[in-house]
């Protein structure tokens, strides 16, 4: 062997060793993986490509030219998962605590740009302290520069973060400009500022899991859409969850066989209890119409008012937004319409059909609603349907009140097939409160004004409320019975395979944010 070849055996040895058996010693002590670790694990066996291998700072202050490991914190490359091509970036936390320095930051923008010049998705697996304070402003500058490379991405590649260890200060920023967010419980954590900032500026004293754990950002804050278990769990939901999406903006969502079956299903009969104010589980009916009841959710923890996530109708992908009667009737506020909206914006940047199961008694009441911002927040949810263009279908299930009706995929959001079940009712407001306020004198002069209450609200459902009403003004292009409801989807969707929707030219239009 030669001494070049030597050489070179020499330096792939010290990369892949990154800051040195050590400190990888001490990473798996935390319950972490290295980097190289977590590559092996998220793409398909012997598919990784590593690039800007020998890559080190040129930092010289602050005792920075007293080391140089090879790779400078982050380990590059592209893939394949499930055969198709993606780019990643990994931080290694062996070296220097992954954090953020100039050549560091020139890998991964590197990375950002093939992904954006080959249509195929980023993935970036955060373990970082954070900017590099020994090359202050110069790891600023290339961490601005990741940033303007998500908001390019952004719509045009899906992005998808994966936080396994910390990630704070301008480490953070870019996972939450991404699509989705993925924490391991009880090794990752993001925050602006940690626990010894908080405790000089505020006097507060608060552990790193109760600042930025992943219990706290994916039913508290919202910025995490999922929460695993481990890293290893963590790595394999990223695979499955790219199942679901396409390369980029151009494609559409990559369809797998299905020989299932489209048959009737009469449990759909029965599923919606019979009396009017019982809860249930949505869930339930996502499952039974989605093939092999196999659903993707995304934020499952965080404003469970509102379920969205992924699924599959005849092998092809399908968002799915649909309230939840289980948390305050499935009543839309200030988190669920943010967490919708986003939800219907992906689908409708990757081609993704979404689908709208409907059963909402209205926007929440109440001056902390209305103090937050519900109007401001609410909004979100109408001007996501309405700017989407992908294939939209909505299926009304029980009830459909007042602004919120309009919000879910109504036909005048321009949800292009507007299904009904036939004890849906679909209103300005529920049978209660209109007939309070319609009768309102009759009831006061009635001498038994709950009797009379008890039979105008019958009425009231009977003659103006019943989905018969909204089908005769082709409101609803359809009454169909529950255990059609796969098969009249499945169908509904292949319709609309070649939509096309015209919207007018503009640069960008100016949702509230």
């Amino acid at each position: 062997m030669s001494g070049i070849e030597r050489s070179l055996d020499e330096m792939n040895r010290a990369a892949e060793l990154g800051g040195g058996q050590q400190r990888v010693d001490d990473q798996h002590k935390k319950g972490k993986l290295t980097a190289r670790e977590r590559i092996g694990l998220l793409l398909d066996q012997g598919s990784f490509n590593e690039l800007d291998k020998f890559v080190t700072h040129r930092s010289a202050d602050l005792g920075m030219d007293r080391s140089h490991p090879l790779g400078d914190g982050v380990v590059t490359g592209y893939g394949k998962i499930n055969g198709r091509l993606v780019y990643v970036y990994v931080h290694d936390f062996t070296v220097f605590g992954g954090s953020l320095g100039e050549a560091l930051m020139k890998k991964v923008t590197k990375i950002m740009d093939l992904a954006l010049k080959n249509g195929a998705p980023v993935i970036g697996l955060n373990d970082s302290g954070g900017a590099r304070i020994q090359e202050g402003v110069s790891s600023l500058a290339g961490v601005s520069e990741m940033f303007f490379r998500n908001t390019l991405a952004s719509g045009v590649i899906p992005q998808i973060s994966a936080v396994l260890g910390p990630s704070a200060g301008a480490a953070v920023y870019s996972p939450a400009m991404t699509d989705f967010i993925f924490m391991a419980k009880g090794t990752g954590q993001m925050f602006v500022t940690g626990p010894d900032v908080v405790k000089a500026a505020l006097g507060e004293t608060v552990t790193f899991e109760d600042l930025g754990g992943a219990m706290v950002h994916s039913t508290q804050s919202g910025v995490a859409h999922f929460m695993c278990d481990s890293e290893k769990a963590c790595l394999a939901s990223i695979r499955a969850l790219l199942s679901y999406l396409p390369q980029n903006n151009t494609e559409s969502p990559p369809a797998v066989e299905w020989k299932g079956a489209t048959e009737a299903d009469h449990e759909l009969d029965a599923i919606i209890p019979a009396e009017p104010y019982r809860a249930y589980d949505i869930r339930k009916i996502v499952e039974k119409l989605v093939d092999g009841g196999n659903f993707m959710e995304v934020h499952a923890g965080w404003a469970q008012n509102i379920v969205v996530g992924f699924g599959r109708l005849a092998g092809n992908s399908v968002g799915v937004v649909a309230n939840q009667p289980l948390v305050i009737g499935g009543a839309l506020d200030v988190d669920s319409s943010d967490k919708a909206a986003r939800f219907v914006r992906f689908c409708d940047a990757f081609n993704i059909p979404v689908l709208t199961i409907v059963d909402v008694p209205g926007y929440l009441p109440g001056t902390d609603q209305e103090q937050r911002g519900l109007i401001r927040h609410g909004c979100k949810l109408l001007y996501a349907y309405c700017e989407a263009t992908v294939p939209k279908v909505t299926l009304i299930v029980k009830k459909a009140y007042g602004g919120a009706y309009c919000a879910m995929g109504s036909k005048y959001s321009r949800a292009d097939i507007n299904y009904a079940w036939p004890g849906a009712e679909i209103a300005v407001m529920g049978p209660e409160g209109a007939t309070n306020i319609i009768y309102r004198k009759e009831l006061e002069a009635s001498s038994d004004p709950d009797a009379l209450r008890k039979q105008l609200v019958s009425e009231y459902r009977k003659k103006f409320a019943n989905p018969y009403v909204a089908a005769s003004r082709g409101i609803i292009d359809e009454v169909i019975a529950p255990s059609s409801t796969r098969a009249k989807l499945i169908s509904a969707f292949e319709s609309l395979a070649n939509k096309s929707e015209f919207r007018p030219p503009k640069k960008h239009g100016n949702i509230q944010l």
